[in-house]
């Protein structure tokens, strides 16, 4: 399972700040990626990136640099640097279980 941190779930910043999403997550598998999308009002969601976490850590997949993610054992950080208007929106994490 996964899902938003509760002090997470509104964010507000100003332009040019930086802003941190964080979800927890509960698996017993070892093997998982961790997704970052976002979603626009009316329109579908859109990739951001993904990170590999426990076994897999390492591994990335980052399209805008202004986004990272960090990961732990239990919950994944999406951090983006120099926040601007445009990044108003909805954001999903989600976790992908690999079959070993």
């Amino acid at each position: 399972s996964i899902g938003p941190n509760e002090k997470d779930k509104s964010i507000t910043r100003k332009e040019g700040e930086s802003v941190t999403l964080s979800c927890s997550y509960d698996t017993n598998s070892n093997n998982i990626y961790l997704y970052w999308y976002r979603q626009y009002n009316n329109r579908e969601p859109e990739y951001l990136l993904y990170e590999g976490a426990r076994s897999y850590s390492g591994a990335a997949d980052i399209q805008d640099h202004r986004f990272q993610s960090t990961t732990s054992q239990t919950s994944t950080k999406l951090i983006i640097k120099t926040a601007s208007l445009s990044d108003s929106a909805l954001y999903y994490c989600a976790l992908r279980v690999r079959a070993q």
